[in-house]
C-alpha cells in the first residue's frame, strides 16, 4: 500500500510541475503581445519553452531573451539564406549534415575543422546558420535538439578560425538556439587545442558546457559514452565506428537546394522556384568535388 501511494504521489507532482510549465508558456506568449507572420511561425510553444529552459523558467529572462532573438532574426534573416550564398564556404565538407541520425533520432552535424578553406568570419558563421536552421528543419517529429559531431584531424592553429568568430558562434547558438544542442563530442583534439580551448571555453554558459564532451580513442569511458549516442554501424570510422565518411559537395547541395525550397514553403517566403538560386545555374552551385556515410560492408 504504501508503495502505490508513493508512486501515486509522484505522478501527481509530474503532473503538477507539467501543468506549471504549460501556464508559464501561456504567461510568455501574453507578455509577448501580438506577433506577426514569421515571428508568430517562430514563436512555437515548444519554442517557448525552450527558451523558459535556458533561463531557469524565469519569465522575465526568457521573455527578454526571446524578443533579442526576434529582433537578430528579424535583421539577419537565418531562414533567407540560401544554399548558393554559402555553397563556397562547403565545399570541403568541413561543417556538413549527416545523411544518420543518432539513437533518438537527432539530426546529426558533422564538423571537420581540419577543412576549413576560407577566412572569412562572417561567412563561416553564416554557413554554420544556414546548417543549422536545415538541421532545424530536417529533426524528427517532435524532436528538439541536435547532436554535433567534430573530427580533428589535420586540425591546427593554422586552420582554426579566431577566437573572436568562435565566440561570436557560441553567442550566436546560445542566444538565439537555446536548447537546439544535445550534445557535441570532440573527437581526440590535439594536445595543443588545450590553450584554444582555454581561450573559449569561458564563453560557454554552464549549460552548453555540460553538453561539451572530449572523445579520445585510448580513454573506454569517453568512447563508450559517445557509442550511447551512436550505432557503431552509423557512427564514421573518424569516430571510432564502422562506416565509411564520404563528402561528396556535388550531391550534398543537390540536397541542400532541395531544402531550399522546403524552407521557402515552411516559411510561406513569397519566393519564386527560379529565383531560389539568386541567378546560380546547378552547375555553379555544386562544383565538382553529406556527408554520406557508407555502412562497412
Amino acid at each position: 500500500m504504501m508503495y502505490f501511494r508513493r508512486k501515486n504521489s509522484q505522478k501527481h507532482h509530474v503532473e503538477d510541475d507539467d501543468s506549471q510549465k504549460a501556464a508559464k508558456v501561456m504567461e510568455l506568449r501574453t507578455a509577448l503581445g501580438p506577433l506577426s507572420d514569421r515571428s508568430l511561425k517562430y514563436c512555437t510553444d515548444s519554442c517557448l519553452r525552450r527558451y523558459l529552459e535556458a533561463r531557469n523558467w524565469n519569465l522575465d529572462k526568457a521573455k527578454k531573451m526571446l524578443e533579442e532573438t526576434i529582433k537578430w532574426r528579424a535583421t539577419y534573416k537565418p531562414e533567407e539564406i540560401r544554399w548558393p550564398e554559402v555553397a563556397h564556404e562547403g565545399e570541403t565538407g568541413k561543417v556538413s549534415r549527416a545523411n544518420f541520425f543518432d539513437r533518438s533520432g537527432r539530426t546529426v552535424l558533422i564538423m571537420r575543422p581540419g577543412k576549413q578553406n576560407t577566412t572569412s568570419g562572417e561567412n563561416n558563421i553564416r554557413h554554420l546558420v544556414y546548417l543549422i536552421e536545415n538541421g532545424i528543419l530536417n529533426l524528427h517529429e517532435g524532436q528538439e535538439r541536435m547532436s554535433w559531431l567534430i573530427d580533428f584531424t589535420g586540425w591546427s592553429l593554422n586552420t582554426n578560425i579566431s577566437v573572436k568568430v568562435t565566440r561570436d558562434i557560441i553567442n550566436i547558438l546560445q542566444n538565439h538556439y537555446p536548447e537546439r544542442l544535445a550534445v557535441a563530442f570532440l573527437y581526440n583534439p590535439p594536445r595543443i587545442f588545450e590553450a584554444f580551448w582555454k581561450a573559449i571555453k569561458y564563453f560557454l554558459d554552464p549549460n552548453t558546457f555540460e553538453k561539451v564532451k572530449f572523445v579520445y580513442p585510448k580513454n573506454k569511458g569517453s568512447v563508450e559514452l559517445m557509442r550511447s549516442f551512436f550505432d557503431v554501424e552509423n557512427l564514421p570510422r573518424e569516430f571510432g565506428g564502422k562506416a565509411t565518411l564520404n563528402y561528396d559537395h556535388q550531391e550534398f547541395s543537390r540536397l541542400m537546394v532541395e531544402d531550399d525550397i522546403k524552407t521557402v514553403a515552411f516559411w510561406g517566403i513569397d519566393e519564386k522556384p527560379k529565383n531560389a538560386l539568386k541567378g546560380h545555374s546547378m552547375a555553379e552551385v555544386v562544383p565538382e568535388p553529406i556527408s554520406l556515410v557508407s555502412p562497412a560492408s
